[in-house]
């Protein structure tokens, strides 16, 4: 049997689209929204099955990992998040690459030797890196800006307090891209898809619009938004939009929720490094150098988080 285990966010459903186009299989897909990475706890594998996991952190699925190993099953990992110490197994080839300018779809691309590059791109624009994105287009004659909105699109759609924030399940959205040789193909075929996203992307802005500036200082900026499923839909994609803006600037944006706040981490964009260790000093922290988050930051936390940030941008 086998596992397709992603991300629901644009680099883990893209990543995926870019693999199964080159080695499709009939998978069971174990995915949720974005901030849902602890995935392999729900994959029950054994002698014979193949898995392959796509953008979540290894570090956070070690057990799981080692389990799933153990248990006969051979796995695939591509992966740029923070991954403690790994694994190593003889049933485990592992793409892991924690720079801070580059994203699982490009570990795949490289896997891949560029085979399906244009779903690459919609993948780095995406994940916001958008340099990244320009420099894999160069000499190819392909619509950025339509790449752009699919990928920001699809990242949008992942962000959530829960599956019922989201416009589709992570899984759902795969499917309706999955098998088109291009981005082009897919946004050809199905305009209705990224209708709908954009639709609820720009309405949820008015939320941003309403977020709390807490700290405001030329090395950072820490807002708040209400407690709404707009909010924990738009936060993360609001997060990247004040990166773009203020590339020197470390962001931070904190949504109210039930006695805390859903943070998410931006470094400079001047220099990616740090948003995850600020991140792992808090119980439900993750991510990777660049953009990392946090589950759930009690309020009782609120002042600790604060002086956090300040030390580490």
């Amino acid at each position: 049997m086998d596992f397709d285990v992603f991300n629901g966010d644009a680099d883990g459903i893209l990543s995926l689209v870019q693999l199964r186009l080159s080695d499709p299989r009939d998978a069971e897909l174990v995915t949720g929204r974005k901030r849902d990475i602890n995935l392999l706890d729900r994959v029950h594998a054994g002698a014979g099955d193949r898995v392959t996991v796509l953008d979540i952190s290894m570090r956070s699925n070690e057990a799981d990992l080692r389990r799933i190993l153990d248990a006969g099953a051979s796995v695939q990992y591509f992966d740029h998040h923070n991954s403690g110490e790994g694994v190593e197994h003889e049933a485990l080839d592992a793409h892991i690459n924690t720079a801070s300018e580059i994203c699982t779809a490009v570990l795949v691309d490289r896997f891949l030797d560029g085979a399906h590059r244009s779903w690459t791109i919609a993948g780095c624009y995406g994940d916001n890196f958008p340099e990244m994105a320009e420099r894999l287009a160069q000499g190819r004659d392909l619509p950025l800006s339509n790449l752009r909105e699919l990928g920001e699109m699809v990242n949008y759609n992942g962000y959530g307090g829960s599956e019922a924030d989201l416009h589709f399940h992570p899984a759902d959205l795969y499917r309706e891209m999955a098998g088109f040789p291009t981005p082009m193909a897919f946004l050809s075929s199905k305009p209705d898809v990224i209708q709908k996203l954009t639709d609820g992307y720009y309405d949820d802005f008015v939320f941003a619009d309403q977020s709390k500036v807490l700290i405001s200082e030329p090395t950072g900026e820490i807002r708040v938004l209400p407690d709404a499923a707009a909010s924990r839909r738009v936060s993360g994609m609001f997060g990247n939009q004040l990166a773009q803006e203020n590339p020197e600037r470390a962001h931070a944006i904190l949504t109210a929720q039930n006695d805390g706040f859903l943070v998410s981490i931006r470094a400079p964009l001047s220099r990616r490094f740090g948003a995850d260790m600020l991140a792992l000093q808090f119980e439900t922290g993750g991510g990777r150098a660049a953009a990392a988050g946090i589950n759930h930051l009690p309020e009782s936390d609120l002042d600790r988080f604060l002086e956090a940030f300040r030390i580490a941008f």
